[in-house]
């Protein structure tokens, strides 16, 4: 299949951002009593920030208010953006130069849409064709809803396109829609990914695979 448009998650694939949004929940869960790690929010991550304060509430046994939810997204992005120190993986700009003017290109992420701007405008200016985050959805990962919103800006059919995603919510909601995943183990087992149809041992190896698809070999 020669794609016609390719769909980014953005933390852990195109950023390496995680570490920096995990420490910031711990920090503001911790304000409510809740003690977390950073594997409890890597095992979680695709989720929107209202679906990540309520798996993490419930794997509590506690019950979020509506005050929870609103206080707790926005701690979160004050600490996240005074904390953050974010790079992007090596690979992945080769991998958007060869992508460029061979198709459309999309990111799906679950972080809040001023953080995705930021990071996209600091580090991806004029890339991408169509921006999905997790304000821009009712239900976030690992629900379909988000990648088939992206399908519809994009225009194209589910067949024409792949998801690079590198967690386990993110790959179940890729799949859900019908879409072809590649996953990449950033932070977190290869064997939590095997719902993906093709995983990938790192980001260097994206840019030899996607070129097979284009190029046949």
């Amino acid at each position: 299949m020669i794609p016609k448009a390719v769909i980014f998650d953005m933390d852990g694939v195109l950023v390496d951002s995680m570490p920096y949004h995990a420490d910031a929940w711990i920090a503001v869960f911790a304000e409510v009593g809740i003690h977390i790690n950073r594997q409890d929010i890597y095992d979680i991550e695709g989720s929107n920030h209202e679906g990540i304060i309520r798996l993490v509430f419930r794997k509590a046994e506690r019950t979020p208010t509506p005050e929870d939810f609103k206080v707790l997204a926005k701690k979160k992005m004050e600490i996240f953006t005074k904390i953050n120190k974010v790079t992007v993986f090596p690979g992945i700009y080769e991998c958007l130069d060869f992508l460029k003017n061979k198709c459309l290109l999309g990111v799906v992420s679950g972080s809040d849409r001023d953080v995705v701007m930021e990071l996209l405008a600091r580090f991806f200016p004029k890339t991408f064709d169509a921006v999905v985050t997790g304000n821009d959805v009712k239900d976030g990962k690992p629900s379909p809803e988000p990648y088939l919103k992206a399908v519809g800006m994009l225009k194209i059919e589910k067949e024409e396109c792949i998801v690079i995603e590198n967690a386990p919510l993110g790959v179940e909601s890729a799949k859900r829609a019908g879409l072809f995943c590649i996953g990449i183990p950033t932070y977190v087992e290869a064997q939590r990914l095997k719902g993906a149809d093709v995983v990938l041992a790192n980001h260097g190896m994206l840019k030899e695979y996607i070129a097979r698809l284009f190029f046949g070999r």
